[in-house]
């Protein structure tokens, strides 16, 4: 299997010519890099006005591997092929490695690369890529792939090193700028007398540093690292699926290689798939952190949470919430500043909760939508106090207080809904709690735990710290946590804690059993998607009626179980009533919607229905969009169809594809200003279909019927 490594993007804050004289203080030898041992050129190129030289080497190093596995191995040596191509007028440095030694057994191939950055023209960017693919090592395999990782690694750290190394010493030699390329200069003028031994020496770069660079996946002479960075954002200049250094340290924390390849990896398939905005850099963090930071089950979780936000407008909750008065009068939860490390603090007085009041006068989905809110509300403060610390915050501490819980509190229908509530958070808010602290926990509790600890995720539940008695109070306890001066008074400290008592809710406040189910059906239905399942031989056919001709078709859906073809169709003939077919949608509810099925084996294509749009191919957790505009008023058909390639050997995990969908039908002078329409006259597909659509099939776009 090949592993590959994307590292973050490093930034110097220097300029292009600058960072070239100091990397080119590294050759021919250095004693920053003893590994190094030569280097042979193989081939040379210069174009005449000397902007651009490109050189292959024959590099030698000195593994400073195991002695078994070099005696095992039978070589004291590796050698690499390097080629470095470098552009003086367009300020690129791009080097590409592989190995010699070994190649038939291990894979290694790397590319960086050194640019001008593309917000600041003196500072210099530099991007490095690898991967590693080993195929058989004399069964020595998870040990050589190993011992590469670990250089690898230690390469990255180690080239930021040896470069600042060397700026220092120009710096204080007082060379602080090198004049760039110019082509008139090289035609006539000579360089400014004062800068003319820098020029020469920038420009000698391209016989020695062009040269003796060698690979950074095995064995790094230290191709890699820079310094500076922005100081609160990614590198607003460089593509979206890019990182700074210096960002991810600020903002994300300490990442090992492997953890930073993956984020970065996450990114860049959340981007191919899914338009609109993207999820926040520590929230891709927490869905790999909660998957071990394996990159297919995190974009699978992912994904499926990003379908639910958009289902039921998660992104729009804190602004449209407003709680039922039995909530902001008697749930005893809130915030209430922040424990030792800086995340916000959120205290709840459980064993004051009057469970079956509540749910009897706000509903079970009012009281989830309740704590969804809490929850959205803890993403905004953890971004704030990450802000205000200047260390990275992407979780927060929760302080559970339990005196008075009871029997009452086992009440079935409130522990439904505390399970609903926990499995709810656990998919969509992975690695939010930092630490839960259980303070006066009754005898009843361990019952109630029993219930309710299957349903948390173990990496969660390692995070809880249960105190007996007051043993809370005693030194160790929770002010080993919280700050003295921040305990809250209601649980004996003398810090204020402005929430709810909680307490029993009047039983003037209930609801009829008939007013609570038709809440808790609008608080729910009211999302524009609407939901089917898709198999082998059943496709979803959806028939749109365009009354006027130029109308325009949109389509927004997500794909959030295996692969499905969607193909969009004109009717030529009148068409017979749709057929609806009974789909058994796994984990799905009973009123979800059947599929239709509209043709039928006696229509024929080109006769009775024709193309309007080819199909497309869309992967699982892909979110499309499109459009198309219609030619011809009357009807159109919109397939889904379950996709199993021909000829795949390959089991299938799901044998359902699960779709949201949503459709809109917009006059041609509504269409530009439609937020379903994607605000364009072409279809998202043009954008979309890159990384979801299989090889050889046309991207869709706003064309007209045919």
């Amino acid at each position: 299997m090949v592993q590959k490594y994307q590292s973050p993007v490093r930034v110097y804050k220097y300029p292009f010519e600058l960072v070239m004289m100091a990397y080119e203080k590294r050759f021919p030898t250095c004693k920053l890099i003893p590994i190094f041992v030569g280097s042979d050129i193989l081939s040379e190129f210069k174009s005449e006005d000397g902007a651009k030289h490109v050189i292959e080497r024959r590099c030698k190093l000195n593994v400073d591997a195991p002695y078994l596995l070099k005696k095992i191995a039978g070589v004291e040596y590796l050698y690499f092929i390097q080629r470095n191509s470098l552009d003086w007028r367009e300020r690129t440095l791009h080097i590409e490695a592989w190995n010699e030694t070994f190649s038939s057994r291990v894979i290694v191939h790397e590319t960086c690369s050194y640019s001008v950055h593309p917000e600041n023209s003196d500072w210099t960017c530099f991007e490095q890529s690898a991967s590693l693919d080993i195929k058989h090592f004399l069964g020595f395999e998870n040990s050589v792939e190993k011992f590469a990782v670990k250089h690898y690694a230690t390469s990255i750290q180690k080239g930021k090193e040896i470069i600042q190394h060397f700026l220092d010493e120009l710096i204080a030699e007082g060379v602080t700028h090198v004049p760039r390329f110019d082509d008139a200069s090289v035609e006539s003028a000579p360089a400014p007398s004062g800068d003319k031994q820098q020029y020469e020496d920038a420009r000698s770069y391209t016989s020695s540093v062009a040269s003796d660079d060698t690979i950074s996946v095995v064995l790094s002479v230290g191709d890699t690292g820079a310094v500076g960075g922005l100081d609160s954002k990614p590198l607003a200049g460089l593509e979206m699926a890019k990182l700074d250094d210096e960002y991810i340290h600020r903002f994300l924390g300490s990442l090992t290689l492997y953890q930073e390849s993956q984020l970065l990896e996450l990114r860049k398939m959340i981007r191919e798939t899914h338009k609109g905005n993207m999820p926040s850099d520590p929230e891709l963090l927490r869905f790999l952190r909660a998957r071990e930071f394996n990159i297919k089950n995190a974009f699978q979780m992912l994904c499926q949470s990003l379908a639910w936000r958009k289902q039921h407008r998660i992104d729009h909750l804190l602004s449209s919430w407003e709680p039922p008065q039995a909530l902001l009068s008697f749930y005893p939860g809130g915030w209430h500043y922040s424990d030792n490390e800086g995340r916000p603090l959120y205290v709840i007085r459980l064993g004051n909760m009057d469970v079956k009041g509540i749910l009897r006068s706000v509903g079970e989905e009012a009281m989830v939508k309740h704590v969804l809110s809490i929850m959205e509300e803890g993403l905004a403060r953890t971004a704030s106090a990450t802000r205000v610390t200047g260390q990275p915050i992407s979780s927060w501490t929760c302080l559970l207080d339990l005196e008075g819980l009871s029997m009452r509190h086992l009440w079935r229908p409130g522990v439904k809904a505390l399970l609903t509530m926990i499995e709810i958070v656990e998919a969509n808010y992975p690695e939010t709690m930092g630490r839960m602290l259980i303070v006066r926990a009754p005898r009843v509790f361990p019952v109630l735990w029993t219930l309710i600890s299957p349903f948390i995720d173990e990496n969660t539940r390692k995070k809880f710290i249960f105190y007996s008695g007051t043993e809370y109070l005693d030194p160790g306890g929770l002010e080993q946590y919280i700050d003295e001066t921040c305990i809250p008074d209601i649980v004996g400290g003398d810090c204020i804690c402005d929430i709810p008592d909680g307490g029993l809710v009047p039983k003037s406040m209930y609801r009829s059993t008939e007013d609570l189910t038709s809440d808790e059906c609008s608080l729910w239905s009211d999302t524009i998607y609407k939901s089917t399942a898709v198999s082998k031989g059943q496709p979803h056919e959806l028939l749109i009626q365009v009354d006027d001709k130029d109308c325009v078709i949109t389509w927004d859906f997500d794909v959030m179980k295996a692969d499905c073809v969607f193909t969009v169709f004109r009717a030529k003939k009148p068409l017979p009533p749709p057929k609806v077919a009974t789909v058994d949608c796994a984990g799905g509810s009973s009123d979800r919607p059947a599929n239709t099925v509209i043709f039928n084996k006696h229509m024929v294509m080109g006769i009775d229905y024709s193309l309007a749009e080819s199909q497309i191919t869309c992967r699982d957790g892909s979110s499309i969009q499109g459009s198309h505009v219609a030619r011809y008023a009357g009807s159109y058909i919109l397939q889904w169809k379950y996709h199993c390639p021909p000829h795949s050997t390959e089991q299938r995990t799901h044998q359902k594809a699960k779709i949201m969908y949503y459709t809109e039908v917009l006059a041609s002078k509504d269409f530009r200003g439609s937020m379903s329409s994607l605000q364009s006259s072409h279809s998202g597909f043009s954008s979309h279909s890159g990384a979801t659509s299989t090889s050889g099939v046309s991207s869709m776009s706003a064309t007209p019927s045919r």
